[in-house]
């Protein structure tokens, strides 16, 4: 991707955004002895966000044996982070989940839940890959970390009945996405080579993630969103311009231990 793409690429998300990564988080992401954490919980947030994806097919879009279906697609994938089951390598078809699932109801939009949701799901599991590829490649030993308080600072704001909840939900999966691309493509310069090549190689499925989220609020809302995504756009800049003591890929501006 050249400079040009990268830019049309990236005007739409520093719109939405209501804030750029803060240099100092840059810096620090930048340091050689940072990169096995931040490696690491960049794992975990594809492993979030494909959990994330499944959540609001389960609740809202597909019957009960396509749920179960779900939960054993990314069964593997918990047991090797989450309970240390396996040896990280995953031999199930990523494409043979697709046609097994089915939507509920009669709502047009669940059905565009579950189709753009299962297309994510696919895409962040296979980051995940690429991601532990990367892990192993160098030699980092995977350690266990805590979350950050990013995703949980986002939700707290989340309404409490739907629609108005899916909807913020929805609008919480754009920001979230938003800001993985606006930082992958930040970060990407300051790093090696090869990790170089792989963050900018990430940046049109982020982009396409956001907007699918977005359109999915958008479609779904009986009102007009833009009140709504001004609101919670605003919270989630407030996230990233906070001092933050951990350090993760979604954390506020690091603060020295």
């Amino acid at each position: 991707m050249n400079t040009a793409e990268l830019a049309v690429l990236l005007a739409p998300i520093h719109q939405f955004l209501h804030c750029r990564t803060p240099d100092v988080w840059l810096e620090r992401a930048a340091l050689p002895e940072q990169l096995p954490a931040l490696l690491i919980d960049h794992m975990h947030c594809e492993l979030k966000a494909a959990q994330s994806a499944a959540l609001l097919i389960r609740r809202y879009a597909t019957d009960n044996d396509s749920a179960k279906s779900l939960l054993a697609w990314l069964k593997p994938y918990e047991d090797f982070v989450y309970r240390k089951v396996g040896d990280g390598h995953f031999t199930q078809s990523k494409n043979a989940l697709i046609g097994e699932l089915h939507a509920k109801g009669t709502q047009p939009w669940q059905q565009q839940v579950l189709d753009k949701m299962v297309r994510l799901i696919k895409e962040e599991l296979h980051h995940f890959e690429q991601v532990l590829a990367f892990i192993r490649q160098r030699g980092i030993a995977i350690q266990p970390l805590s979350a950050a308080g990013y995703a949980s600072g986002l939700l707290r704001h989340v309404r409490s009945r739907d629609p108005a909840m899916l909807v913020d939900k929805l609008i919480i999966g754009a920001l979230i996405e938003a800001r993985s691309c606006e930082r992958f493509a930040a970060l990407a310069p300051l790093l090696d080579d090869e990790l170089q090549r792989f963050y900018i190689s990430l940046l049109r499925s982020e982009a396409r993630h956001y907007q699918d989220y977005l359109q999915l609020a958008a479609d779904i809302s009986a009102e007009p969103i833009d009140g709504r995504v001004q609101q919670l756009a605003a919270i989630e800049a407030t996230l990233i311009l906070q001092p933050d003591v951990e350090f993760r890929f979604h954390s506020g501006v690091p603060v020295a231990a």
